[in-house]
């Protein structure tokens, strides 16, 4: 099979061409070419098929076999793909996935870029968690690593919580999740992907490798989540650090940079307009208000072909 490997500011997968190859068990084969010692390494693969409702279709599958429902990367590498291959010359291509149809505009100055926003996911403040298990009720206990926690309910001791929390805004939904005997503030925010927000004073001090999974894994979300480590360095700018579902620490998440700008501008850190610095590069993200729709900006890199 032919395979074309890509990134998004160092997020990568390893892309198949699915109207010319057919690739059978994609979990199988995700988990194995994954593999950065003994395959072609990346955070997992990516298969463009045809669709009926769109003009291609985006299946990913993590680097632990999970299919994975949206990401903002692999999409603008999608776009980029399909241009430059000649699948298309459509500029503004629409992609489906599994958290709806996405549409991509192509900037093809220099490196191509590409737009990247969603309006069929709904308010954002959704959280992408059904029912109780988003919105957790208040005063609710749960024992964890030998302490007990308030699920749902606002933080009141701040002295429990290592990380900065002070800044969210009360009128906010942002909830305390404990994990190891500890607590930490939570805005949940949906990209058509569950999304975990929480603010930090260092990301290279975070503990993202310690409670990223733990908090991925965590009860209250039936899908497990992506986590994320935010510092707010201005009104414009922020530094991030990601645990993905199914990937564990990327070098960069586009839904992740979404959700988390989202997460600024609700609790009012930000302005509309964010730049997120991820280890991998950065992303522009914008806040549409009147269209309530968030708008990516970034880099599609081609790395390199071969054959498996």
């Amino acid at each position: 099979m032919k395979f074309t490997k890509m990134h998004g500011c160092g997020n990568d997968y390893i892309y198949f061409n699915c109207f010319e190859e057919t690739v059978e068990h994609p979990e199988e084969l995700a988990v194995r070419l994954s593999d950065r010692r003994k395959g072609i390494g990346g955070d997992g693969i990516v298969l463009i098929r045809p669709s009926q409702k769109a003009d291609f279709f985006m299946d990913m599958y993590n680097n632990d076999g999970s299919r994975g429902k949206m990401c903002g990367n692999a999409i603008r590498c999608v776009g980029k793909y399909v241009y430059e291959h000649g699948m298309t010359d459509k500029l503004e291509p629409d992609i489906e996935t599994l958290s709806g149809i996405k549409h991509l505009k192509l900037i093809t100055q220099n490196n191509p870029l590409a737009a990247l926003f969603s309006d069929e996911n709904g308010d954002p403040a959704d959280g992408g968690f059904s029912g109780s298990a988003f919105r957790p009720e208040a005063g609710s206990k749960e024992r964890i690593a030998g302490a007990t926690v308030d699920m749902g309910a606002p933080v009141t001791d701040p002295a429990l919580i290592p990380l900065n929390t002070d800044i969210i805004r009360e009128n906010t939904p942002g909830y305390t999740l404990g994990a190891m005997a500890r607590c930490h503030r939570f805005t949940f925010v949906s990209m058509g992907n569950p999304h975990a927000v929480t603010f930090v004073d260092d990301v290279e001090t975070a503990p993202v490798e310690e409670l990223g999974p733990v908090y991925e894994h965590h009860e209250i979300f039936p899908e497990r989540a992506n986590i994320e480590f935010v510092h707010v360095i201005d009104r414009s700018h922020i530094d991030m650090r990601v645990w993905e579902r199914g990937s564990g620490e990327t070098f960069a998440c586009g839904t992740g940079a979404c959700a988390s700008a989202y997460a600024c501008i609700w609790n009012g850190l930000t302005d509309d307009l964010v730049t997120v610095n991820m280890r991998g590069g950065k992303l522009n993200i914008r806040y549409d208000r009147q269209q309530n729709t968030i708008f990516m900006t970034g880099p599609a890199t081609e790395v390199f072909t071969g054959t498996i």
